[in-house]
């Protein structure tokens, strides 16, 4: 009987991870690549999932929402976004964690540079704010989005955030001119 129990303690250990879906608890995405830490191709297809910022310009201190969504009823396990200065490969800027589905990450040593999944749950949106810092120049927020162990899409791009220093921008992005 003690064997027995061995045996099922151990085909579950090893097999139930991948029946039950992403992500396992030591799975991760790497702040660099932006692949998953685990054996699989990332999909070629155009990705079911959007990022978008709420808004086009931004001040130093600025803080941006930013959304992943998907654009139809397939849902997402896992992801990992981060700010990227257009053509840069290291994240820029902090976020603030304000969706019980996220969790901030240490990327380069800079805490919560980029965010991720918290729990394995079947998620169609999730919402965070992100923390313009100085001294950069146009980015891009960036994604890798896990739908499951088999498909998951790398390098998915919001559209073309711009630093603007002519006029003062307040904390929801609305420009304020100067006195």
């Amino acid at each position: 009987m003690r064997r027995h129990s061995c045996l099922v303690f151990l085909f579950c250990g090893i097999f139930l991870p991948g029946i039950l879906g992403f992500p396992q608890t030591n799975t991760s995405i790497d702040c660099d690549s932006l692949l998953p830490n685990y054996e699989a191709e990332p999909q070629t297809s155009a990705p079911p999932y959007i990022v978008a910022a709420s808004f086009d310009n931004f001040e130093p201190g600025n803080e941006i929402r930013v959304t992943l969504e998907a654009l139809k009823d397939v849902g997402f396990k896992g992801f990992h976004l981060q700010a990227r200065e257009i053509e840069g490969d290291v994240p820029v800027g902090t976020f603030k964690i304000t969706d019980p589905n996220t969790k901030g990450l240490n990327c380069h040593n800079v805490t919560n540079s980029a965010i991720s999944h918290a729990n394995s749950d079947v998620k169609q949106k999730v919402t965070t704010t992100w923390i313009a810092p100085h001294d950069v120049r146009d980015l891009q927020f960036i994604a890798t989005v896990v739908q499951d162990l088999e498909k998951f899409w790398v390098g998915i791009q919001s559209k073309t955030l711009t630093p603007t220093h002519s006029e003062s921008v307040n904390g929801t992005g609305k420009s304020k001119r100067k006195v």
